[in-house]
């Protein structure tokens, strides 16, 4: 069930990138200018811990390989 509300789209490479971009734009909160726009970086990083980009899912896009079905899955 979890794999429908959070369907993985997300290759792991970009998750890792996404979790360091993350970090990076959170570390303005204490670090730089101190702007709450840091806070921003909450975004990337819960993509990146999740695997699941939510405008990915609204597009129907994916950077992961797609993965053969199951016969159980196809009907």
């Amino acid at each position: 069930m979890l794999e429908k509300i959070f369907p993985g789209n997300v290759h792991p490479v970009e998750r890792a990138l996404r979790v360091v971009i993350g970090l990076v734009l959170l570390s303005l909160v204490f670090l730089g200018p101190k702007t709450l726009w840091g806070l921003v970086g909450i975004l990337p990083i819960a993509t990146g811990l999740l695997g699941s980009c939510p405008a990915y899912t609204l597009f129907g896009w994916s950077t992961c390989k797609s993965r053969p079905r199951k016969a159980s899955q196809l009907t």
